[in-house]
């Protein structure tokens, strides 16, 4: 596998159920076949409680940010471009709304200037139930929460909403001009 020296990251994040995980997948098939050496790094907290019950502490949402976080780092040398479906945010969002705050830990592990790129995605696509989402009526509320972080950490997201067609080219579009530069 070939080296580089650090890969451009696109963070992925908003929501439940909005499209992450789907659109990630996506992007790294369409820019695969467009010859990016790309990777993408799923979200940790599927895999952090595949093996345990999902009754989140303080401590987890620590320990999966913390996972995520090594996971990315891992990966950034071996491709040009990597896709992180979910990244410390989502943690430190998640702290706040099921914890009233962000341990100190959460804080330090979200840097949205990480990414070269954040993809926000709306949740204007149906409700996907699974174990691990809660908020079905909230997701409007919680857009609007991580859109609000980021504006805080300084960050313009690319807001990408509509069905996948719409999503994945909006997204591509701006990927491919973050490529160039």
């Amino acid at each position: 596998m070939a080296k580089y020296s650090a890969a451009q990251r696109v963070a992925i994040v908003g929501p439940e159920s909005s499209g992450k995980s789907t659109l990630a997948a996506a992007l790294q098939l369409a820019l695969a076949d467009r010859g990016v050496a790309v990777a993408r790094v799923d979200e940790y907290a599927r895999e952090y409680y595949a093996s345990r019950p999902y009754r989140p502490t303080m401590a987890d949402i620590e320990a999966i940010a913390q996972e995520q976080q090594r996971r990315e780092e891992a990966m950034a040398a071996s491709c040009e471009l990597l896709l992180c479906d979910s990244t410390a945010l989502t943690n430190r969002i998640w702290a706040e709304v099921a914890f009233g705050t962000a341990s100190a830990a959460l804080l330090a592990l979200s840097r949205p200037r990480d990414y070269a790129l954040t993809l926000l995605a709306k949740p204007d696509i149906a409700w996907q139930p699974d174990p691990l989402r809660s908020h079905p009526a909230q997701r409007d509320w919680l857009f609007d929460l991580y859109k609000a972080a980021l504006e805080r950490d300084g960050m313009a997201p690319l807001i990408v909403a509509g069905d996948r067609p719409v999503r994945l080219t909006s997204a591509l579009a701006a990927i491919e001009a973050l490529l160039k530069k």
